[in-house]
């Protein structure tokens, strides 16, 4: 039996089990071992980590795309790696998990908010190496195929040699004619300038939209901004343990005996 035949993929997404990005990866997926997607059964960009505790959820076998075990799910993306994990895969780990490909990018301050990222994020709280990725395009006919090749690149190269434990992949492409290559990045320092647009109903109550303009606070040539920028794509490693560790000798000086 070729190893090929016998890894497990997980393939998820934000966006939803019939968004364009997903039929993308699982297409690339499915030439590098089994694939099982678990995905949302409607949109859930921007939901971060949030998971669902308040009301049922519900998880469907679907027939979407031929030879492929694919689960629509009613929660988050995150809760769509739970489910995966407990339920379908019964607890056996499968090799890998992928999420997206998401339509518009992740990179820098994103990845805090984002469904893409934080479903791979589950995927590495359970010990399961784990890519997002996402590409510069929100238009529902983006066209995926130029990240393919770099998408099958990257899963070898994690499926070959793993990930540092409580590490996961943040990938961005560019929408550009001919991608450059791979850049090895960090988050840039960068953050949205948001704005509430003000507006009235029928019934004269105020409703509003969220708008917001990105500012990069950041000139260093080693972030994922920069590497975009100039048509390369973003490989930004990324971990769930959110301690700062260099502010803990800055806290151990203050005075907080009773």
């Amino acid at each position: 039996m070729t190893k090929k035949a016998t890894r497990t993929i997980l393939v998820v997404n934000d966006d939803g089990i019939d968004a364009p990005g997903i039929k993308v990866l699982i297409d690339a997926m499915k030439e590098l071992g089994r694939v099982v997607v678990v995905a949302p059964d409607s949109p859930q960009s921007a939901t971060g980590h949030a998971i669902t505790i308040a009301k049922p959820l519900r998880l469907d076998r679907v027939h979407i795309y031929p030879d492929v075990e694919m689960y629509k799910c009613s929660g988050t993306p995150v809760d769509c790696v739970k489910l995966a994990v407990n339920k379908v895969f019964q607890g056996k780990k499968p090799d890998i998990c992928v999420s997206g490909i998401n339509h518009g990018l992740n990179h820098s301050i994103n990845v805090i908010y984002s469904g893409t990222m934080s479903a791979a994020m589950e995927g590495a709280i359970e010990s399961i190496p784990s890519v997002g990725f996402s590409y510069d395009d929100f238009s529902y006919d983006a066209d995926f195929t130029k990240c393919v090749p770099f998408v099958k690149i990257l899963v070898n190269q994690v499926l070959e040699h793993g990930l540092p434990l409580g590490t996961l992949l943040n990938v961005n492409f560019p929408n550009v004619e001919k991608i450059k290559g791979i850049k090895i990045c960090r988050q840039a320092n960068a953050k949205w300038a948001e704005e509430f647009d003000e507006r009235k109903d029928p019934h004269n109550r105020n409703y509003y939209w969220l708008t917001g303009i990105f500012q990069l606070n950041d000139k260093g040539e080693d972030t994922d901004v920069w590497a975009l920028n100039n048509d390369y794509v973003s490989v930004v490693p990324v971990q769930f343990d959110f301690t700062a560790h260099h502010a803990i000798p800055f806290l151990n000086n203050w005075k907080l005996d009773v």
